[in-house]
């Protein structure tokens, strides 16, 4: 049996006709013979929603007692032996009472859904977990019911149930969503217009997301590379030069005109070697893509325009933005540019803008990518020149009746060959050179059409031609060799400036350095290997990048680092020219590391020394304040056990007073060592339930002096998920470190509030207080503030205090008193299943479910 399919009906806020939009399908798909029932679905008194449950088979509820009550939830066993075809279940995000089946109804979903039920159901945009911040910063409450993303996501239809503000409030004026008694509080608090056209505009924006998603999809399956402009997507030419960040800024501009527009910034880089674009100008331009809601993409492809259509039509843009080219006038002869080129073969689907900015026509500067190489193209386009152009010319020049003479032809010859030069580098410009000799004597040169020279003066003019446009050639070849070099050693230079940079800055980002040599090197995968000695496997220490190499022997490029590490690299292979710079990269990779490792052993010989320490004062602790609770324990007995004395029984009792305050002193010094011991072995395993405070605070009172506690813990306060135990342990130690610092006859005081998703119990004294720069110190162990006698303890009572508050999830901080003395503040977190009272008050039933 297949999956089940799930259908969801999604709103912006309760009362959008979620539940009717269902119901009403329930109601066609019956007509049309389907077996459709209802598993669950919760009308909340409206009397069109249950109009509408009329003439639908019900599948009837379970009922769970939970603290002497009684609550109805789905029977998921009573569906599933039902088995329809389709079932509908309200509420998706709905927490089950304690007690169920499952503790979500969307995992009871799932079951249904596995057992190959067709599910319709429904939920609110505020109940996705995604935008729980979201959706209480706009209300004001957080919703403690939610949903996974991924299950919505999942669903195999979602379709938006829309209406207006104005519309929604107008429905709950005339009593068709709420009780009257409920609808002021409702109106002005959670839907006022502002917070539902927030909501509403957050369910679109979600939903256009999910569509686009499924257009995507649709798009790949169908092979479709054409744009379809159902969205504004903005594509940000990059080269990584400065013109860059005006052209973000300009897309951004564009992309706030229209709701919902994305920007994604592209790079392009060529796949022959290293990146011709300033890294740390990159940097800043992903940041700054970032920075206004984009994305960054890298790019490799030789053909820029041709790659940066490709990535344009696959992520389905609608604008192209380009910055105006930085060429010079004269660089136009390598080509209309990358702007030109992209408008021309956009098409009709592609809106290409492109925009000055201030470093138009101020040169483009030369490729440093390329080295010493030239292009393909370039290569070729010099052959052609170099060998067909001499026989062009010579055709024609014969096709004249009266040439310009042997002086300019040799010119004419010369000129293909210094073009040639030019484009293809010396290997052509030679052989244009001894093809133009060969045309020059056989066609030019009397007599003609033989090879023979009968003019001494001719012969000499075809030697120096020859002559010249070897040495010619030569020279251009090398001149632009070395230009190409000079670029080279300047991309060189920037590289191993910012590798120098991030050795000064103390940069430990092992992950970040890899990823930066495989976008410079234009790689699929980087990983550093290294071994123990030469016998032993190799390990990986960290790889960027999609199925890293084993073995340097794997690689298609491995670059040594010392004997047992290796830079490894998967993609092509790359010139000798580039693996000193490869070289400088694994160096540091190296580097990195040890860094790495040097700060883990320096964390670890911190903890060494911390709990050195801890020990140092643990045997200081037992050397004399374990000694002298024992100490007056042992005179009291031995003063007992005397038979020198005769003891009245008012001295004997007075004895045993005392040495059972000195083992009451005694069992509570070992509990806070031990408890100590067991914080920093991490063997604290707290079982947490839900619990109310005025269950466990007066319990821990019960070593203070009665009438030295004020004790302020409201009726309506939420539950706490908290451990009892260790919740009393904690508050208890609280409360006598406050009663002991409290100035005498003055009590502390003990309250207890709710905040969201929180609660606070604050413990308040009056007494000297702790300045700020020792407040952290307080909780540390075997530490004692002030002038503490050493009998008091030795220290570990807040220390503890906070290890068992935040091993439930809490905290534990100190805080000044207003008028003098301090307040610690327990943090704890409360229990899912109870909300607040003010929460109840702004949020109808429907909203918190």
């Amino acid at each position: 049996m297949g999956r089940g399919t799930l259908r969801i009906y999604l709103g912006a806020a309760p009362g959008v006709g979620k539940t009717y939009a269902m119901l009403a399908e329930a109601h066609r798909r019956v007509e049309r013979g389907t077996d459709c029932v209802v598993a669950l679905v919760e009308h909340h008194d409206r009397p069109r929603t249950e109009v509408m449950l009329h003439g639908l088979e019900q599948i009837p509820r379970s009922e769970i007692d939970y603290r002497s009550a009684v609550f109805t939830e789905m029977d998921v066993d009573a569906v599933l032996e039902r088995a329809p075809a389709v079932a509908l279940v309200d509420e998706l995000a709905h927490t089950n009472v304690p007690g169920s089946r499952n503790a979500k109804r969307w995992q009871d979903v799932e079951e249904l859904l596995k057992a190959g039920i067709d599910v319709i159901s429904t939920v609110n945009i505020q109940h996705l977990e995604s935008l729980g911040d979201v959706v209480e910063s706009i209300t004001g409450v957080r919703q403690q019911e939610t949903v996974p993303d991924e299950v919505v996501r999942r669903a195999d239809q979602i379709e938006l149930v829309d209406m207006s503000p104005q519309a929604l409030r107008r429905r709950m004026a005339h009593g068709n969503i709420y009780q009257p008694d409920k609808l002021d509080a409702a109106l002005s608090n959670y839907f006022r217009p502002g917070n539902l056209t927030a909501l509403r505009e957050l369910a679109l924006l979600w939903t256009a997301d999910r569509v686009d998603e499924y257009l995507q999809q649709y798009r790949g399956e169908h092979n479709i590379r054409t744009t379809w402009q159902a969205r504004e997507r903005i594509v940000v030419g990059l080269t990584g030069g400065p013109e860059g960040r005006t052209l973000i800024r300009r897309a951004s501009r564009m992309a706030a005109k229209g709701s919902g527009s994305e920007i994604l910034a592209v790079y392009i880089a060529r796949s022959d070697g290293l990146t011709s674009a300033s890294p740390k100008e990159l940097a800043v331009q992903r940041t700054l893509v970032e920075d206004v809601g984009g994305t960054f993409h890298h790019v490799i492809g030789d053909d820029i325009p041709a790659a940066l259509l490709e990535f344009a039509r696959g992520v389905n843009a609608t604008q192209i933005v380009l910055g105006s080219s930085r060429r010079k006038t004269w660089q136009y002869i390598y080509g209309p540019g990358v702007g030109a080129t992209v408008a021309r073969e956009s098409g009709p689907d592609l809106d290409v803008h492109i925009v000055t900015h201030e470093e138009v026509a101020k040169g483009r500067g030369l490729p440093i990518a390329r080295g010493a190489r030239l292009g393909r193209a370039r290569i070729v386009s010099g052959w052609l020149v170099g060998v067909a152009g001499p026989v062009l010319l010579s055709l024609l020049l014969r096709s004249l009746e009266n040439g310009p003479g042997l002086a300019n032809d040799v010119l004419l010859f010369l000129f293909l060959t210094v073009a040639a030069a030019l484009l293809g580098g010396l290997r052509p410009a030679l052989a244009s050179a001894a093809v133009g000799v060969m045309l020059l004597n056989y066609w030019f040169t009397p007599p003609t059409q033989t090879l023979t020279v009968q003019d001494p003066e001719n012969f000499v003019a075809i030697v120096i031609f020859f002559a010249v446009a070897v040495a010619v050639s030569s020279v251009v070849d090398l001149a632009a060799r070395r230009t190409h070099q000079a670029a080279r050693l300047r991309a060189e230079s920037e590289i191993l400036s910012f590798l120098a940079g991030s050795v000064l800055r103390g940069e430990t980002a092992l992950d970040a350095l890899l990823e930066r040599v495989r976008e410079t090197f234009a790689m699929e995968s980087v990983a550093l290997l290294e071994r123990a000695s030469d016998v032993d496997p190799w390990t990986c220490a960290g790889f960027v990048g999609p199925a890293p190499v084993a073995r340097p022997d794997d690689a298609d490029v491995d670059m040594p680092v010392g004997d047992n590490m290796a830079l490894a690299l998967s993609g092509r292979v790359l010139p000798a020219e580039d693996r000193r710079v490869l070289g400088a990269f694994a160096a540091q990779a190296a580097v990195v590391l040890d860094r790495q490792r040097l700060v883990s052993e320096a964390d670890r010989a911190r903890r060494l020394a911390e709990g050195n320490r801890i020990r140092t004062a643990l045997l200081a602790a037992v050397s004399h304040d374990l000694r002298t609770p024992l100490a007056g324990i042992k005179a009291a007995v031995s003063s007992l056990r005397s038979d020198d004395v005769a003891w009245s029984p008012e001295d004997e009792a007075e004895l045993l007073e005392g040495i059972e305050d000195g083992a009451d002193r005694l069992d509570h010094l070992v509990g806070n060592l031990l408890d100590m011991s067991r914080l920093q072995t991490g063997t604290v395993t707290p079982l947490i339930r839900e619990i109310d405070l005025d269950e466990v605070v007066p319990m821990a009172l019960g070593g203070v002096p009665e009438g030295s506690v004020d004790l302020d813990i409201p009726e309506t306060l939420p539950m706490v998920a908290v451990d009892p135990g260790l919740l009393e342990r904690v508050v208890a130690n609280v409360v006598e470190n406050a009663v002991k610092y409290s100035p005498g006859g003055e009590p502390i005081a003990v309250a207890a509030s709710a905040h969201g998703e929180r609660v606070e119990l604050r413990v308040v004294d009056r007494g000297r207080g702790v300045p700020d720069e020792a407040k952290e110190r307080i909780f540390e162990p075997f530490q004692r503030y002030g002038d503490a006698p050493r009998g008091a303890g030795v220290g570990l009572g807040l220390a503890v205090s906070r290890g068992f508050a935040e091993a439930m999830g809490g905290t534990l901080d100190a805080e000044d008193t207003p008028g003098g003395g301090l307040t610690m503040v327990l943090t704890l977190t409360a229990a899912p299943g109870r909300e607040q009272a003010q929460d109840r008050a702004m949020l109808p039933a429907e909203a918190t479910s």
